[in-house]
């Protein structure tokens, strides 16, 4: 325990930039490559839904569970006033969550934590764990946090610290893609049950520029990150 504790409060040093720019690569082929996409996209939306449940509980509802799909689609429900601030800011969440994710775990690596910020994320997943009320999303978190886990205790500084940075340019990278699918699902008649729907029914504001503001937000996060990242010449 102690080592696991030095690990945690201890800087590591920052990998090579080589690592940073082939970590990002990896995390594109995740993202860009459909087949693996199917599989991987389940991340974003642990993510995503993960946003939906911090809010709510942060804005005072009371979070009744979160089911993950294996579409990759996901539902958070929170029991509270159905209108009003709170439960904007909980729709509001969604598609930003995974990109503001990755900008906290983009800092964290900037300042040399990358042992904490797996560490981290396994905390955030085993509360996660408690929400989940169907099976297949039971299984999605167990096995994403049994990888993370692998890694945080089994993995060299090296490996660590750069599976640290893919997941961070895979939530930078990703979140994004999930914003231009959900504009291409409602183009394509569906999605109007989706949080952009929702905000508009809620506030009168057109769906379309609730879509406009995730992805402005997304990808707000996405340079941020790779100014932190350090990839680009001072």
């Amino acid at each position: 325990m102690n080592e696991v504790w030095d690990s945690l409060t201890s800087v590591q040093p920052q990998p090579s930039w080589q690592v940073v720019v082939g970590t990002a690569v990896a995390a594109l082929v995740l993202i860009g490559w459909r087949p693996l996409w199917r599989n991987t996209r389940q991340i974003v939306t642990i993510a995503h839904e993960g946003a939906h449940g911090l809010i709510a509980a942060l804005v005072g509802r009371k979070l009744a569970g979160i089911r993950l799909h294996s579409d990759t689609s996901g539902v958070t429900v929170s029991r509270g006033k159905p209108t009003g601030v709170g439960m904007i800011a909980v729709l509001l969440a969604g598609y930003p969550g995974p990109a503001l994710f990755g900008l906290a775990a983009a800092f964290v690596l900037s300042r040399g934590y990358a042992v904490a910020l797996l560490w981290g994320l396994l905390l955030a997943l085993a509360i996660l764990l408690l929400q989940i009320r169907n099976l297949y999303g039971l299984w999605s978190v167990l096995v994403f946090g049994a990888v993370v886990f692998g890694v945080s205790w089994w993995g060299s500084s090296a490996v660590q610290s750069a599976f640290a940075h893919l997941l961070t340019w895979f939530l930078l990278l990703a979140a994004p893609r999930a914003v231009l699918e959900l504009q291409y699902s409602r183009r394509g008649g569906g999605g109007r049950s989706s949080d952009a729907d929702q905000l508009r029914r809620l506030t009168g504001v057109p769906a379309l520029l609730w879509v406009g503001l995730f992805g402005l937000v997304t990808l707000g996060c996405l340079a941020v990150g790779v100014i932190w990242s350090g990839v680009l010449p001072d």
